[in-house]
């Protein structure tokens, strides 16, 4: 049985700033030899050869420290920036081979748009901001109000529709600009930084929002943030950019379990491994080290990607021993509190 295609596929992606950028791929050479000639020449590599698959439903989060290069590939994603070369495949279709008209009607109805400046329309109503997506498509007015009510109870904004963004939060504002970016039922979903600008109160709570709604909605999801905290709460894979290159890509506990090199390291360092590592992870350095996942002598159930915050008050109630399952109900073994125990210790010294 084959795995299903990705739903995104980037794939040795560039965009290089300078006066002569196309002039490097016009040439055969491997990708080192060209960042370094890229370099050498005073260009600016803001995407390097970046490559990675997002499944159907996944949020795939990208961080890095500013000029990273995060948002360029989100904006090279939507081709709001055109790179130089690779190739962006959207249901399998090259994104990077369709018209400027053909891509802004994908982005019209198949590509929604969050970014850290709501870009609310002052002049209209959060009605009229959240339907007008719709009225560029061409939607007739009743049908285009309907959707956008939907859109705006969807998050948490019903009895505000004829409010003015200058009467709104700027939770609320950002609400607005996440409900209009849905309005269209967007397959992809793009959000650049979309919490960046809010209180640390307010963030907190669009976080929650924010996952209520992809447990709703199950969109395919590439999200941006600088923040390490942010993306361990939202991710299920996340990738840590560097001068335009990709580091690492993983889940985060594979990151702060493993990470690759001392820059991805220094991201970890401060994460409570509790909220990180997970009972699969337990279970995988039980097997690594016993040679057996102990199956017979599981007590109650848990899931696979359940961190140890989650599972630890069952643990301690269960009588020491835990089954871990996954998400489809296949059992893959038992942990006990002297497993987890084993697995922070190890985190520790490390």
């Amino acid at each position: 049985m084959t795995a299903d295609p990705p739903k995104l596929s980037c794939q040795n992606l560039w965009k290089v700033y300078g006066p002569r950028a196309n002039g490097f791929f016009a040439q055969q050479q491997n990708p080192v030899d060209r960042l370094a000639a890229i370099r050498a020449d005073d260009h600016i590599p803001a995407v390097a050869n970046v490559s990675f698959d997002v499944p159907a439903g996944e949020i795939f989060v990208i961080m890095g420290l500013s000029g990273s290069g995060k948002s360029t590939v989100i904006r090279c994603l939507s081709r709001l920036v055109e790179p130089e070369s690779g190739t962006i495949l959207l249901d399998g279709e090259d994104l990077l081979q369709k018209s400027k008209d053909e891509m802004i009607d994908i982005r019209r109805h198949r590509v929604g748009m969050v970014f850290q400046h709501f870009g609310l329309l002052p002049h209209q109503t959060v009605l009229g901001n959240v339907a007008f997506p719709l009225k560029v498509q061409g939607m007739k007015p009743d049908e285009r109000h309907e959707r956008a009510r939907k859109m705006i109870e969807l998050v948490g904004l019903a009895g505000r529709e004829e409010s003015f963004p200058r009467e709104l939060s700027g939770g609320q504002q950002q609400r607005v600009g996440i409900a209009r970016s849905l309005s269209g039922d967007p397959e992809l979903w793009l959000l650049d930084e979309p919490f960046s600008a809010l209180d640390p109160l307010i963030r907190r709570q669009m976080q929650d929002e924010f996952l209520r709604l992809q447990k709703m909605l199950n969109k395919t999801i590439v999200f941006i943030t600088h923040d390490f905290l942010e993306a361990l709460r939202l991710a299920d894979r996340i990738a840590i950019m560097k001068d335009g290159e990709i580091v690492q890509i993983g889940t985060p506990a594979e990151l702060v379990s493993n990470p690759a090199d001392d820059y991805v390291a220094e991201f970890t360092r401060d994460v409570p491994r509790i909220k990180i590592l997970t009972a699969h992870e337990v279970l995988k350095q039980k097997i690594a080290s016993a040679g057996s996942a102990d199956t017979e002598n599981g007590g109650p159930s848990v899931s696979a990607t359940a961190t140890l915050d989650q599972i630890l008050p069952t643990l301690a109630s269960s009588g020491g021993s835990l089954t871990v399952h996954t998400a489809d109900g296949q059992i893959l073994g038992s942990i006990s509190v002297s497993d987890v125990l084993k697995t922070l210790a190890k985190e520790s010294a490390s």
